[in-house]
């Protein structure tokens, strides 16, 4: 632990992180944001910046934040042995190789819990691990597409839509986060390890929620339904004089509060939206009824009017202007790290909040291999392993 800083909820907790790309990083991500000891086990470097860009770019610092770094080449006989030491003595493993990769070099589940059976071994793939697509590389748009999130993204007709972040990849990782802590709970209680595996596909497709349940439930296939909210009716975007806003007033009630503050006394008495049924019906001619009201006045009016109303209302920032909200600047949303290259830096905070063990930002990402020498002393290599290793190619 550093100097200055609190225990944290998972710091007596040791992770081997395998990954690369995006879903595997933002896993490990999790647990090194709440205190967990993360090994990044890189290959020596190579000038391939990867699907995540040049390592001091933006997106690699925010990915990998937490973490420490050593280099081990695994296609190596040292390596690998080297790899099952500290397997040996860790808790977590979490990697996203294609399926077959791992067990090709010696180190998947069965393996590693042979010589520690309390590792919990995180996996997290393109389509799962077996089945026809188990070996078909994965990335987020495919699953995107394959999950059926594109669509219903967009506008009616539009065509299919990616979303504007790599949700799959994003909540995948987050998935099996859960998995492993909920397996870490589980081994207090038998003692024994498991392995966790999630994959885009599957997480994309959980991710679907009620618009999955809206098929295997009820066999309606939703459509795209662009900035309106798929059944709840009037939810969606509304001009201003200046811009547009968020209006969210499905349901009698708030229906009723948005009408007398907008001061639209009439579309509360039209038959045509009397009810939710009768509002979906006539959902188009009744928004642009609304947009003719909010366009007399800025966005700001009607975000303090509507709220003060109880009616749930937002501005649509651009990036720039959601990390300058105050309620944002309140909330912390970004946090300052020191980067010995890059100076202070500012990443993405962490979502959830603690009230005794919070996560806390402790370092930056780290340059390749900066933690080498360390963590092979800290598992017992003494400083002519390290020189054999390194003579070796090992790391």
């Amino acid at each position: 632990m550093l100097p200055g800083l609190s225990p944290q909820a998972l710091s007596r907790f040791k992770v081997l992180d395998l990954t690369r790309a995006r879903a595997g990083p933002t896993c490990a991500r999790q647990l090194a944001d709440w205190g967990a000891d993360v090994i990044k086990i890189e290959e020596p470097p190579t000038d391939d910046e990867g699907i995540t860009g040049a390592r001091h770019g933006f997106d690699f610092q925010n990915l990998h934040r937490n973490k420490r770094s050593m280099t081990l080449n695994l296609k190596n006989a040292d390596g690998v042995e080297i790899f099952k030491r500290m397997a040996a003595q860790a808790d977590v493993i979490v990697e996203n190789y294609r399926a077959r990769v791992k067990h090709r070099l010696g180190i998947d589940y069965e393996s590693i819990a042979a010589i520690n059976p309390r590792i919990v071994y995180g996996s997290i793939s393109g389509f799962g691990q077996d089945g026809p697509y188990a070996d078909r590389p994965g990335v987020d748009q495919i699953a995107q597409g394959m999950g059926g999130l594109m669509s219903i993204t967009g506008l009616p007709g539009q065509g299919p839509v990616r979303v504007g972040i790599p949700i799959a990849d994003l909540t995948a990782g987050m998935y099996c986060a859960i998995g492993i802590l909920s397996a870490l709970l589980e081994r207090e209680v038998s003692g024994q390890g498991q392995w966790v595996h999630t994959s885009l596909l599957e997480a994309q497709i959980a991710m679907l929620d009620f618009q999955g349940a809206r098929w295997t439930i009820a066999n309606e296939v939703a459509p795209q339904a662009g900035n309106n909210h798929p059944t709840g009716i009037p939810t969606g975007v509304f001009k201003t004089s200046d811009g547009h806003i968020n209006i969210a007033a499905s349901g009698g009630n708030l229906y009723k509060r948005l009408c007398t503050a907008l001061g639209a006394p009439d579309l509360l008495t039209d038959e045509k939206f009397a009810t939710g049924k009768a509002r979906y019906q006539h959902r188009d001619e009744l928004n642009a009824i609304i947009d003719s009201y909010t366009e007399k006045n800025t966005s700001a009016h009607w975000v303090e009017a509507l709220n003060e109303a109880g009616v749930p209302c937002g501005p649509i920032y651009s990036i720039d202007q959601t990390f300058d909200d105050p309620q944002v600047k309140h909330l912390e949303m970004t946090k300052p790290v020191q980067h010995e290259t890059l100076g202070e830096v500012n990443i993405v905070d962490h979502a959830v909040n603690m009230s005794r063990t919070p996560a806390q930002m402790r370092r930056a990402t780290p340059e390749c291999g900066e933690h080498t020498d360390e963590v092979l002393v800290e598992f017992g290599y003494g400083p002519d392993d390290i020189v054999r290793f390194r003579e070796g190619g090992a790391v």
